[in-house]
């Protein structure tokens, strides 16, 4: 049977839930106050994502929901329906807004389920006091499946606003690996993204990759626009599938300096799109946006 636990500690700022299965072999850890984000995840004793060793949540981003925008809104600017807005630079450097506006926000546990196959919590987020930079109202949930060698994670985004508003959404897991040189990825993709010193893109070029590649010492920090929804990764340790339920696909693969894992992060629109319109969504007044993403083991 598996089972669920909530382990809070208000003077510690502790908030999260524990999800796993009878031995414990399969666990997954989501943090509630850092956006209902998936902090641990370990599959059939395989460690998968893990926080030990990382870098502050705040730098790294580790496990994100990466909403209403992904990646980065050049010089924090932009422009909907002939209005210009500013939202925060957050990103180190000062240049840019970077991984949307849910990534420090504090969810709520709406709904838990058990059985004998899997665990399952939904989180949401409602926002009331918009950002100046995205003055709108909406709601996010996260729905978090975990069964024995597998993690679904179900995301509903739904307008609670009286006007539209423009969104793409991705999620920022980095996979655990103290091998990444002798890790292989699989991707489906014709196409990367060229950027600029800014790391904003300004135009694309072929690139074809459609077998395994071994990581070796080769470092990423690139946006691939994917020909189909589901990505491989085999390190030393496992062996897992990616798949996303949209069509629509761009990838961010981010190798970090400690090269103790990677980042591979399914984004609907790539960077700058509330500029370029790349990839950009637009969700209308009670409206309702779902996007599933799943981890298996294979």
């Amino acid at each position: 049977m598996f089972i669920i636990n909530h382990i809070q500690d208000q003077a510690k700022e502790i908030d999260y839930l524990e999800l796993k299965n009878s031995d414990a072999s399969s666990c997954a850890k989501i943090d509630l106050i850092l956006g209902g984000s998936l902090q641990e995840l370990k599959l059939l004793d395989k460690t998968i994502i893990s926080n030990k060793n990382m870098p502050p949540y705040h730098q790294a981003y580790m496990s994100s929901i990466l909403f209403p925008f992904t990646n980065r809104i050049e010089d924090g600017s932009y422009n909907f329906n002939d209005k210009t807005f500013k939202l925060h630079k957050n990103e180190s450097s000062g240049h840019n807004a970077i991984h949307g506006l849910v990534h420090d926000k504090t969810f709520q546990l709406v709904e838990q389920d058990i059985s004998e196959k899997y665990a399952s919590v939904i989180v949401s987020y409602t926002e009331i006091n918009p950002d100046l930079g995205f003055p709108f109202k909406y709601s996010i949930s996260l729905k978090y499946v975990l069964s024995n060698d597998a993690l679904e994670l179900k995301v509903k985004i739904e307008n609670k606003d009286q006007k539209a508003f423009p969104f793409s959404l991705g999620w920022h897991p980095y996979f655990k690996t103290d091998e990444l040189q002798n890790t292989y990825l699989k991707i489906n993709s014709s196409k990367k993204l060229r950027v600029n010193d800014k790391m904003i893109p300004v135009g694309e070029e072929n690139h074809d990759w459609k077998e395994f590649i071994k990581i070796e010492d080769k470092i990423f920090d690139d946006c691939f626009i994917l020909n189909s929804n589901m990505v491989v990764l085999k390190t030393p340790e496992y062996q897992l599938g990616f798949h996303f339920s949209t069509d629509e696909n761009y990838l961010q693969i981010y190798t970090p300096n400690d090269r103790k894992s990677i980042a591979i992060e399914p984004q609907t629109a790539p960077a700058n799109s509330f500029n370029t319109k790349t990839g950009l969504q637009v969700l209308q007044p009670d409206k309702v946006y779902n996007l599933n993403w799943k981890i298996n083991l294979k």
